[in-house]
């Protein structure tokens, strides 16, 4: 179902050939840098050369010919270039096929098989205030990564970490009641109206114990989330409540496993980092008896191993940083596979509007949340923009391009590339359409214009620009090959006509099928981003 795949194999088998010991090389094919220098490129020659004692070029000649050979009438012809390169020019007949091939693939194409069950923790933004544009930015690259990695056949389980214990806990319970009283939260307290609104929501919230209003608040707060995140096309398959590691005693648990390196010292008791390359010995139970985040955040990563997990993802926002090594210390110290343990940081995202920057801090109230994004600019245009920028790169967004219906605007400009096509089969008229699907393409006489030779390229990609994206954990890659896949057609379209081309000479089935796949494969990298691909804009 890969014609590149089948094409790349079958070099390796012809290169092993030529090299006399039927062994297949680490080649590359890659599609060169202009059209004229062929359809694709190998520098399979130059890997034999030193093995062979020979020159790359005389090596290419031999290789050239026999893979034109092996190929037969799917290539034009295969060319020398540079110190050795082999250009393959492949044939109408070969790109029928492509065509035909995944066309026949419907939905299925893209789509990989046998991968991990992979336990995915993203978000996990304190439940003392809405969502904002920072943790939104882990919500968009989160669920596109889980749903690259499901893609790519991987079964995900996406984990949010509820932080429901701990001083920031107590602070948020005196801050709500402080409010009820008509009274200031405390100056660490949290200043928000949204605290206000929480003491009205609670009944007797005045009289009401701070821990408990707490635990009430953070309901609500919970129930605030899980819709924002709903909104926001983001499913949790897991809250994960840090309290119950504490009530459970699985905390004191966790620490026990962790054996020797753990001692007491000024009535606390340290894990002895330092033993594993840590600059400091760090604290798990302050000389007060209560347990630190570290010692928490431990016992979390102790029901994961437990879980049985062939690979555990966290993504954490750039303040953890300085926790990542003290983290894989401890995984490792509790048997866990450091191969099978990924921490991702996620660098900060700021706002502009009119070039004036929009801060965000919980506390003191200042909030651009989640739900203010979306309202502003949309869901679409929200989660192309805080997923189109590697995670370890600041992200600024620019609201008034975000906005806009332009050219300009990369998402609006992908989803009517989509909307493009949608019109352009509908102007075909859906029993045509059914009709060029069920021709035989492979019989068809097209004679391939470059552009369409370029966007089919482009089509066959779409599986490795997946299984990439997922390999490097980087969902910004799909909105890469997305606005190169609307490039590719906005030329194919300029040049081919689609609707009466047989009047121009072309083939009115092979280009109806080219734009199904278009628009297919269009549709697929948008929802991978967790955007939608309209029919009509």
């Amino acid at each position: 179902m890969d014609p590149v795949a089948n094409l790349t194999t079958a070099i390796e088998e012809t290169a092993a050939e030529v090299a006399g010991n039927g062994r297949r090389a680490g080649l590359k094919l890659d599609r060169p840098p202009r059209a004229d220098f062929g359809d694709y490129s190998t520098n399979a020659a130059m890997l034999l050369a030193p093995v062979l004692g020979e020159q790359p070029r005389a090596v290419a000649e031999r290789l050239g010919d026999r893979l034109g050979e092996r190929l037969g009438e799917t290539v034009e012809r295969v060319e020398i270039a540079g110190p050795g390169f082999l250009n393959l020019f492949m044939a109408d007949s070969w790109y029928l096929d492509t065509l035909a091939t995944l066309v026949e693939a419907g939905d299925e194409y893209g789509a990989g098989s046998g991968g991990e069950h992979v336990n995915l923790e993203f978000v996990s933004a304190n439940p003392t205030g809405p969502i904002t544009i920072a943790s939104a930015r882990h919500a968009a690259y989160g669920d596109s990564l889980a749903r690259i990695l499901e893609r790519a056949g991987d079964h995900v389980e996406r984990e949010y970490y509820v932080n429901d214990a701990g001083s920031q806990v107590a602070r948020f319970g005196e801050s709500i009641r402080a409010r009820a009283r008509g009274e200031e939260p405390p100056d660490d307290g949290y200043q928000g109206d949204y605290v206000a609104e929480l003491a009205q929501r609670i009944d007797g919230a005045a009289e009401t114990d701070p821990e408990e209003l707490a635990r009430r608040g953070i309901e609500l707060m919970l129930d605030g989330v899980r819709a924002s995140l709903a909104h926001f096309r983001v499913h949790m398959d897991e809250f994960f409540s840090e309290r119950s590691l504490h009530e459970s005693g699985e905390v004191e648990a966790a620490i026990e496993r962790l054996g020797g390196d753990v001692y007491e010292h000024d009535g606390a008791l340290w894990l002895r980092t330092t033993a594993h390359g840590d600059d400091k010995d760090r604290v798990l139970r302050r000389s007060s008896g209560e347990w630190t985040y570290y010692a928490s955040d431990i016992a979390y990563h102790v029901h994961k191993i437990a879980r049985g997990y062939d690979r555990a993802i966290d993504v954490w926002g750039a303040d953890h940083h300085g926790h990542m090594l003290r983290m894989r210390i401890a995984w490792e110290a509790l048997g866990g596979d450091p191969e099978a343990f990924e921490l991702i940081i996620m660098q900060l995202v700021s706002l502009t509007e009119g070039g004036e920057a929009v801060t965000m801090s919980k506390r003191q109230g200042a909030i651009v949340a989640l739900e203010d994004l979306v309202d502003e600019i949309g869901v679409d245009a929200a989660r192309w923009f805080l997923a189109s920028r590697s995670h370890d790169s600041t992200l600024e967004i620019d609201l008034e391009l975000a906005k806009s219906e332009s050219q300009d605007n990369p998402v609006y400009y992908v989803q009517y590339a989509h909307a493009r096509i949608a019109s352009i089969l509908r102007k075909a008229g859906e029993g045509r359409v059914a009709a060029a699907l069920a021709t035989d393409l492979r019989a068809s006489s097209e004679t391939f214009h470059p552009s369409a030779r370029a966007l089919l390229k482009r089509l066959l990609e779409l599986p490795g620009a997946i299984r990439e994206a997922g390999e490097r954990r980087a969902p910004h890659r799909m909105a890469v090959y997305a606005t190169e896949t609307a490039q590719d057609f906005s030329a194919f379209y300029r040049d081919c006509r689609v609707v009466g081309a047989a009047e121009e000479g072309g083939d009115e089935d092979v280009r109806i099928a080219i734009c199904v796949l278009a628009k297919r494969v269009l549709a697929q990298a948008l929802d991978l981003l967790g955007v939608d691909a309209p029919e009509q804009m």
